[in-house]
């Protein structure tokens, strides 16, 4: 993507607490970044509005149910990533261990 550059106005405080955090070169990118997530969030925005034009608002009974059901997708994710954790663990070799092709390879040398 193309840049060029641009001139903003930011509160100072906001600005050089940014500058602190992502170090050199990084203003731009976290700008960006924010900017990008705003336009997210404006797109998204649009999309309940429409939504709620063609279909009546969002109650509050749906809303608690769709947080239940992104609160289950998150432990069904999480647990799935503790158990191929634990099974890569399982497969990895202490460090020092001797395996069983490791073992049978020195022998035959």
């Amino acid at each position: 993507m193309a840049t060029k550059k641009y001139t903003v106005t930011l509160p100072e405080e906001l600005a050089e607490a940014i500058r602190t955090e992502v170090g050199p070169g990084g203003f731009s990118r976290y700008v960006t970044h924010a900017i990008e997530r705003q336009r997210e969030r404006d797109r998204l925005s649009e999309a309940v509005d429409w939504w709620e034009k063609e279909y009546g608002e969002i109650t509050e009974a749906e809303m608690a149910e769709a947080e239940a059901e992104r609160r289950e997708i998150e432990h069904r994710h999480a647990e799935l990533a503790r158990s191929r954790r634990a099974a890569d663990e399982a497969q990895e070799p202490l460090p020092g261990a001797q395996t069983a092709e490791s073992g049978a390879s020195r022998k035959a040398a």
